[in-house]
């Protein structure tokens, strides 16, 4: 059984976070999926993580392609992927289920933390999955570092 690590970004923004989480998931052996809510939004990410330095290029694509089965990460809308993540990776309020967290490794939630309506959408989500016995984690960046301020 996974567990849900909720990430409040508060001093780096989401094109700069993303790609140092999907490192780590990628060093991990793990495949990924990115859900976000609206195309335009994941295009954006897309083109973020091509113009990376070569050194720490994310090999991935958008769903809809004729690979997407292929791709250690994949960028989509869908509540379904292709891919068979061992993680996802929620952005813009995306919604995670219970289950979902219980069938993978790891579920992580980025959630803009000067977004007011973000904010309440990942407290949303916490009670939720925890509610439904999911393990969770809550990380906060507001001291300059990572640091894990709860666990449930």
């Amino acid at each position: 059984m996974g567990a849900a690590y909720f990430y409040h970004l508060t001093r780096r923004p989401l094109q700069e976070t993303l790609p140092v989480l999907l490192q780590k998931a990628r060093a991990a052996g793990w495949r990924i999926v990115v859900r976000g809510q609206m195309a335009d939004r994941m295009n954006w990410l897309d083109d973020c993580l091509w113009q990376g330095s070569a050194d720490s290029f994310l090999a991935h694509g958008q769903a809809g392609g004729p690979h997407d089965a292929l791709q250690p990460i994949l960028l989509t809308t869908a509540a379904e992927s292709a891919n068979a993540p061992d993680c996802l990776m929620t952005v813009d309020g995306a919604w995670v289920t219970p289950e979902e967290v219980q069938g993978l490794q790891r579920v992580c939630i980025l959630f803009d933390g000067t977004d007011q309506t973000a904010v309440e959408t990942a407290r949303g989500q916490w009670k939720n999955l925890t509610a439904a016995g999911c393990s969770a984690q809550y990380w906060s960046e507001e001291s300059g570092r990572w640091e894990k301020k709860a666990e449930a």
